[in-house]
């Protein structure tokens, strides 16, 4: 039974991927929703079902009182039996069954898909993003989005139907309860409803704002706590333990005001609850009784009357709860969509081909980046790399070096000019497609918090193990994997290396990402100081390996230490997002110019920085 409510609704199934997701709350949860429809309907109508059964219940129990006070004791089994026995079957089996069909539908078929495939549809679109949008969030309070949106969704959709639904159909009911017994017993339930509807829009009206800044203090609790945790070997460095404190204590005493304010609406709603539930029991029971004492109501009339306000004198409360928490929740998800419902800004054409990768041979064609500013990045640079070609980039830090290849692997789009591989603008090739075509190694060669294998494997998804061991073993990295151990026993590449990488050291971690690039062999290779975090005999070792991995490759390397690409085919000095100087190593020293003061002042092969700035200037 459970299996098959569990599976009614299937949490990950295709959607149509909306690169601009809608902004606005109602058509955002409108399209999450739409795998759920025939689950809401019955879940819906289920609801409605249960709350006319409890009605019937109450006006049942005013039917028994004058039953009880019409019949005589001895007579009265004999005359009612019947009835009395088909209502304690109907109580005792159809109204569980009704019950336990609404409570399934909603608590193993909606619950937990509804969230599972917000988050699930929600991080299939952030991944979608591109590295600067990234780049411009914290990841702790991108993720804290991700993971807090879904179960609010999930929770306003649960009191749709367990509350706001039944409670509608109960108050039509009782209406209608009252109305039968007596017309004029529906007048202090229209009253009371009147004011009860007011302190509902009031509350509202405050809820969701102020559950929506709760939401979002709490995000940056979250980002901030998640920074410090990332970068704890700074925090240790530096010792800022304090400052982190501190840091973090803003943001903290910012969630803590927020949700001060946000209780205090609750405590408001609660009193004035009390006072309107007051005078709803006052008015309709002691009109009951009045009609009661002037013969125009029976003393069943009166015990229904009285059932019913006491019901809703505890359901108001449920109610009301029940709403603010509904909307409470709708400003959680209001929060999350500031980063879920953000639109795509860089995406494939729907007319995007994938890359047909025959030579390797890349242009840039009048590229011009600044990221938005007016400083940084590169300008009007041109630039032809012949197939096969190996091309070093020097310069000086932020002289637009490793611009050139986040726009290469198009993290971003250049704001004038293109980029062009085999004769095809990027901007008109799948973005998968090209960065299939192109392995790089980063000077800073983080790693995902998973084994060793996996992130060897994270080069070639269907690479075997033997694949494996012999890019490892290219990579230098082979010995040391196999003396890996971590906490949980797992040895060798089954081992964890903990967040980044962060349980090896810094030549570990940059071979085992030399032996990812390896298991990938893209035909375009791109090296950002790939061998800077190797102590000399490592990277000795492995320098044949490096030049082995270009052999027939594009090759574009980035790096300080000029001897490790004095041997390029090419090197190219770079300045202010400009290329100042093309050739060979030796054309280069022979034109007396940057590169060959970078040259001569370099300090144990790399470029001495103050020598570097004052060339430049």
């Amino acid at each position: 039974m459970f299996r098959f409510f569990e599976t009614l609704v299937d949490p990950y199934a295709h959607t149509a991927e909306a690169d601009v997701p809608p902004a606005r709350l109602w058509p955002f949860l409108r399209d999450y929703s739409r795998p759920f429809k025939r689950a809401f309907v019955w879940a819906g109508v289920t609801a409605v079902i249960v709350a006319v059964v409890e009605i019937w219940l109450l006006s049942y129990m005013g039917r028994l009182v004058d039953l009880l006070s019409t019949s005589e004791p001895g007579a009265f089994l004999a005359e009612n039996g019947v009835e009395l026995t088909l209502v304690a079957l109907f109580i005792l089996v159809l109204r569980p069954g009704l019950q336990s069909l609404n409570t399934l539908l909603l608590n193993n078929a909606i619950l937990p898909n509804f969230g599972t495939h917000m988050r699930w549809r929600a991080h299939n679109h952030v991944l979608r993003q591109s590295v600067g949008w990234f780049e411009n969030d914290f990841a702790g309070r991108i993720a804290n989005r991700i993971m807090q949106a879904p179960p609010a969704a999930g929770e306003a959709v649960f009191q749709v139907f367990d509350a706001i639904a039944f409670a509608i159909a109960y108050l039509v009911g009782a209406a209608i309860l009252l109305w039968g017994a007596d017309p004029r017993l529906v007048l202090p339930l229209l009253g009371w409803l009147v004011l009860y509807g007011l302190l509902v829009r009031w509350t509202i009206a405050r809820v969701g704002p102020a559950s929506k800044a709760s939401s979002d203090a709490r995000s940056m609790t979250t980002g901030r706590v998640v920074d410090a945790y990332s970068n704890i070997h700074s925090v240790k460095l530096f010792a800022h333990e304090g400052r982190e404190l501190e840091y973090a204590r803003d943001a903290i005493e910012q969630t803590r005001a927020t949700f001060q304010r946000e209780m205090r609406i609750f405590t408001i709603m609660d009193v004035a609850l009390v006072v309107l539930n007051g005078l709803l029991i006052v008015g309709v029971v002691g009109w009951a009784i009045a009609l009661w004492v002037n013969g125009a109501a029976s003393v069943g009339v009166v015990a229904a009357a009285t059932a019913l306000v006491l019901r809703l004198n505890a359901m108001t409360g449920w109610i009301m709860w029940a709403l603010t928490s509904f909307f409470r929740s709708l400003g959680v998800v209001e929060e999350g969509m500031e980063t879920i419902a953000q639109p795509i800004t860089l995406r494939d054409r729907p007319d995007a081909k994938p890359l047909q990768l025959e030579r390797g041979a890349i242009t840039f064609d009048a590229v011009t980046h600044h990221y938005g500013g007016g400083k940084g990045g590169v300008t009007n640079l041109s630039l032809s790399i012949a197939p096969g070609e190996k091309v070093g980039l020097i310069g000086r830090s932020g002289a637009g070096k490793s611009t050139l290849v986040k726009l290469l692997l198009r993290f971003y789009d250049p704001e004038q000019g293109r980029i062009l591989i085999d004769g095809q603008d990027i901007t008109r090739i799948t973005q998968d497609s090209l960065r299939h075509a192109i392995g790089m190694v980063q000077q800073d060669s983080s790693l995902l918090h998973r084994s060793v294998a996996d992130n060897i494997r994270y080069g070639r998804a269907d690479a075997s193990d033997a694949d494996l061991a012999a890019a490892a073993n290219k990579a230098q990295a082979h010995d040391f994997i196999l003396d890996l151990a971590d906490p949980e026993g797992r040895q060798g590449y089954a081992a964890q290396v903990g967040e980044r990488g962060v349980k090896l050291s810094g030549g570990q971690r940059q071979r085992v990402a030399l032996a990812r690039v390896i298991l990938k062999d893209a035909p375009i290779l791109v090296l950002d100081e790939a061998t800077s975090a190797l102590d000399s005999e490592v990277e000795a070792a492995i320098q044949d390996t490096l030049y082995g991995m270009m052999e027939g490759k594009t090759v574009i390397a980035i790096a300080h230490r000029l001897s490790t690409i004095a041997a390029m085919d090419r090197i190219l000095v770079i300045d202010d997002g400009r290329i100042i100087e093309d050739g060979t190593h030796d054309d280069l020293l022979a034109q007396g110019g940057l590169y060959a003061s970078f040259w001569g002042r370099q300090s144990g092969g790399f470029i001495d920085a103050d020598a570097l700035q004052g060339a430049a200037e």
